[in-house]
């Protein structure tokens, strides 16, 4: 359903060269992100009280095509075996299975590759979670990716300290590296949650040529200035409540990673506050065809997943503190709902002060449970 070789070799040729940096220059930042990458690791443990259960060496730094690679390998791990599961016995026989065949592979190589130039050129850098085995056959759990030229770009572009902006951005991925590798269940989750997402996919003939037709609506409505977006156009009532809880552990995650860069920061990043109020601005600019495209892309969903996720952990944190934050890390019923993310109030009730139920052995007489005794019922720390 995918030629991957034509994703890499289109995103490769469609990507914008990076900033002009001398030979020099480009060795030091290179090794400087090297050097911050491994700082950063004892700042977050500190920070976060959260400890990796697998060493954790420097970042892996990667120019934009190398970034675009590395993505198609990750894609090609966790998708291939999920596409080759559901496309002969979905589509075989179908008009869908006929239009994807006329289309062919190599479109669908195309569009991903045209997707990922963009992409290549704006992301800093992440964790990535899913990695071809080694030669010996041993599956990575994961990998720290840092994308140099763009965090050159974006240090020049925003007129910062380089030193602080780049430890800064380190702060922000070592956050999303401790949080899966220190709870190796998460990473399980989350591709479980994609597989249902793609197994949850309507190949219907009429519905998948009605989402066809959609998506001349959405660029049309994207355009106009409304909020559509790809991801409403494609995706079923059943992927809708499936994306929800993807969305929800992501948004978590990235508004971690963003409260945990700026909380640390005043004591490593002197200039951190400049360094925030520019990113942000940054953030929302761009002229109007980079806005379209970055709403048609998610992009705006993203960065309201920043927001509300930051302003969940630093809700739950002034509350209850650090290790009890932590809890959210435990297990998949301690995550948040999309839900809570917007009432961290509701997250605190549920898992930190669950109401304890009343037994019969526990009743006291009639009468004797007037006037303000202890019935055993109130929430912990109510």
């Amino acid at each position: 359903m995918i030629d991957w070789d034509v994703a890499v070799n289109t995103g490769v040729r469609l990507v914008r060269p990076g900033p002009q940096v001398d030979l020099t220059e480009a060795r030091q930042a290179v090794a400087q992100l090297r050097e911050l990458s491994v700082t950063a690791q004892h700042h977050v443990r500190e920070f976060t009280g959260m400890n990796s259960l697998e060493p954790a060496g420097p970042a892996v730094i990667v120019d934009r095509p190398g970034w675009i690679k590395a993505n198609v390998e990750g894609f090609r791990v966790v998708l291939e075996p999920i596409l080759d599961s559901l496309g002969g016995d979905r589509l075989a026989g179908s008009t869908a299975g006929s239009i994807t065949t006329a289309v062919g592979s190599r479109v669908t190589g195309v569009q991903l590759g045209a997707v990922l130039s963009y992409l290549a050129g704006r992301v800093l850098g992440q964790y990535e979670l899913f990695l071809p085995p080694d030669p010996d056959g041993r599956a990575p759990t994961g990998r720290l990716t840092l994308v140099a030229p763009n965090i050159v770009h974006a240090e020049r572009e925003l007129g910062v300290d380089p030193h602080d902006f780049r430890l800064w951005v380190c702060l922000h991925e070592e956050t999303h590296r401790t949080q899966f590798t220190a709870n190796p269940w998460l990473r399980d989750y989350v591709q479980e949650q994609m597989r249902l997402y793609l197994s949850a996919s309507n190949l219907d003939a009429s519905v998948f040529l009605d989402r066809l037709r959609a998506i001349g609506e959405a660029v049309a409505d994207a355009v106009r200035g409304n909020e559509a977006n790809l991801i409403d156009v494609f995706q079923s009532a059943e992927q809708s409540e499936i994306l929800d809880r993807i969305t929800a552990v992501m948004t978590l995650a990235e508004g971690h990673g963003d409260y945990v860069m700026d909380a640390v920061g005043p004591q490593v990043v002197p200039t951190v506050a400049e360094i925030r109020r520019r990113f942000q601005r940054r953030r929302e600019g761009g002229n109007r065809i980079d806005k379209v495209i970055r709403q048609l892309l998610g992009f705006d969903l993203k960065m309201k997943q920043y927001e509300e996720g930051a302003a969940f952990v630093r809700t739950v944190v002034a509350r209850v503190g650090m290790a009890d934050f932590n809890k959210v890390w435990e297990s998949p019923e301690t995550l948040p709902t999309l839900a809570e993310i917007r009432e961290p109030e509701a997250w605190i009730s549920r898992v930190l002060h669950p109401p304890v139920p009343i037994t019969t052995g526990d009743a006291e007489p009639d009468g004797e449970a007037d006037g303000g005794a202890d019935t055993g019922t109130t929430a912990p720390g109510a």
